[in-house]
C-alpha cells in the first residue's frame, strides 16, 4: 500500500518522489515502462568503458542557484562548458553564430561593432515575429538562416521553420563577441559519476519503492495507492480522447572508434548535409581518458518514443482540451515535459517538479493511516 504512485522515473517523477518521501514521510511507488531509471538522461558505460548517454547528449545548465543546490545534495559535479560546431560550406564553424563564425565563413576581420552593422544590413524587417523562420531572418538575414538553421530544423522537426512556433529557434542566441559556449548559464556542470547515479541517489530512500519494465496500465489495478502523479504523455492518460498529440522522436546510432579523439568539440551539427542532425563525442562531456572514443549519431523521426512536443498552434488547441481535463481530475497531478506538452530543459523540469511539490504540500494533508486507497485511477473515473 502506498500514499503515492508516480508514473515515470525521469526528472519530474524522481524529484517528486524524493520530496514526498523525505519531507512528508509518505510511501511512494515509482514505476517506469523502461528497464531503467533516469528517463532520457539515462547513461551507462559501454564496452569500451566510456560513459555514454543512451538518448542523446544531456548537458546540465541553469541560472537557478536553488535548483543547482537541490541537485547537489545527490551528486558531485564536473565543470563543463558545452561547445558545438556546425559543418557549413565545408567548414566547422561555431554555433551559436558569433564573431568567429562570420569572419571565418566570409573571410572577414570584423570586430564586434562591425558585426552588429553586418547583421543590421542582412536582417529583414518583419512586422510580427510569429515563426521560427521569422526569428532568425529578422536577426541575421536569409542567407545565414538558410546555411545554419533551415536544413537542420527541417531534419529535426520534419517541418520547415516557417511552420514552427518562434520558440524553437528563439532558444539559440546570436552573439557579436567570440563567446563560443553553447550556453551562457551561471551553472554549467556534468554529474561526475553520471546521471543514472544521481537518479539512484534521488530515489535511495526507505519510503521509495522503484519498479522498472512495468507500465501504468499493468500496475494500476495491482497496487493500492491514494494519489497519482503522472509524467507520461497526457493524451495517453486520457486514452487519446481528443486525438493524439504529435511528438517528435529520435533514433540513435552508437559507435566506438579506435582513436583517442574524433572531433574537436562535444557536438558537431550538420545543417547542410547527412541524414543525421548531429554527432556527439562523449569523452568531451565526461572528461574520461582512453585510447578509444565513443560517438553517437542522431536521426530524428516521427516514429518511436515521444521526445519533443511539436510546437504548432493547432497542437496547443488539442493540448488545452487535455489540460482542462487534467485540471478537473481529482487526486492526480501531471508533471514533466510529456504530461504538460512543453519543451523543458532539465533544470526547468526540476523547477516544475519542486513547484508542484510545494503546491501539493500546501493543498494536500499529509497521509495518516492507510485508508481511502484507490487501486485504479484512470480516465474511466474522470467525469466526461
Amino acid at each position: 500500500m502506498f500514499d503515492w504512485l508516480i508514473v515515470g522515473a525521469g526528472f519530474a517523477g524522481s524529484v517528486l518522489a524524493e520530496r514526498l518521501a523525505s519531507q512528508r514521510n509518505e510511501k511512494v511507488l515509482v514505476i517506469d515502462k523502461r528497464d531503467h531509471i533516469a528517463g532520457n538522461a539515462y547513461d551507462y558505460k559501454d564496452q569500451a568503458g566510456i560513459l555514454i548517454h543512451q538518448y542523446g547528449p544531456h548537458i546540465f545548465h541553469t541560472n537557478s542557484s536553488n535548483i543547482f543546490e537541490y541537485l547537489s545534495q545527490f551528486i558531485q559535479w564536473r565543470p563543463y562548458e558545452h561547445r558545438v560546431l556546425a559543418k557549413v560550406d565545408g567548414q566547422l564553424l561555431p554555433i551559436p553564430i558569433n564573431l568567429d563564425t562570420i569572419n571565418r565563413l566570409y573571410g572577414l576581420s570584423l570586430d564586434s561593432e562591425g558585426l552588429e552593422q553586418f547583421f543590421a544590413q542582412k536582417a529583414e524587417h518583419i512586422a510580427s515575429i510569429e515563426t521560427s523562420e521569422d526569428v532568425v531572418v529578422s536577426k541575421v538575414g536569409r542567407e545565414l538562416y538558410e546555411k545554419f538553421f533551415q536544413g537542420y530544423t527541417r531534419k529535426q522537426w520534419g517541418l520547415d521553420p516557417s511552420q514552427l512556433d518562434k520558440s524553437v529557434t528563439a532558444r539559440v542566441p546570436t552573439r557579436t563577441n567570440r563567446d563560443d559556449r553553447y550556453f551562457e548559464d551561471k551553472f554549467q556542470y556534468m554529474p561526475l559519476d553520471g546521471y543514472t547515479k544521481m537518479f539512484a541517489n534521488l530515489l535511495d530512500h526507505p519510503n521509495i519503492t522503484v519498479e522498472t519494465s512495468v507500465s501504468y496500465q499493468q500496475r494500476r489495478s495491482q497496487v493500492k495507492f491514494k494519489r497519482l502523479i503522472f509524467t507520461g504523455p497526457v493524451d495517453e492518460y486520457f486514452d487519446h480522447r481528443f486525438g493524439k498529440l504529435p511528438y517528435r522522436s529520435l533514433h540513435f546510432k552508437h559507435e566506438t572508434l579506435n582513436e583517442e579523439r574524433h572531433q574537436p568539440v562535444g557536438t558537431v551539427n550538420f545543417p547542410q548535409s547527412e541524414d543525421y542532425t548531429r554527432v556527439t563525442e562523449f569523452k568531451h562531456l565526461t572528461g574520461q581518458v582512453s585510447d578509444k572514443t565513443s560517438i553517437m549519431y542522431e536521426y530524428p523521426s516521427d516514429i518511436g518514443d515521444p521526445f519533443y512536443p511539436v510546437p504548432r498552434p493547432e497542437n496547443q488547441v488539442i493540448y488545452k482540451k487535455y489540460e482542462a481535463l487534467a485540471n478537473a481530475t481529482e487526486n492526480v497531478w501531471f508533471a514533466g515535459r510529456l504530461a504538460t506538452y512543453r519543451y523543458y530543459n532539465m533544470d526547468q523540469v526540476v523547477g516544475q517538479a519542486l513547484a508542484t511539490f510545494k503546491h501539493i504540500n500546501e493543498a494536500v494533508p499529509v497521509a495518516k493511516g492507510l485508508s481511502s486507497f484507490s487501486s485504479a485511477i484512470w480516465p474511466a473515473e474522470v467525469a466526461k
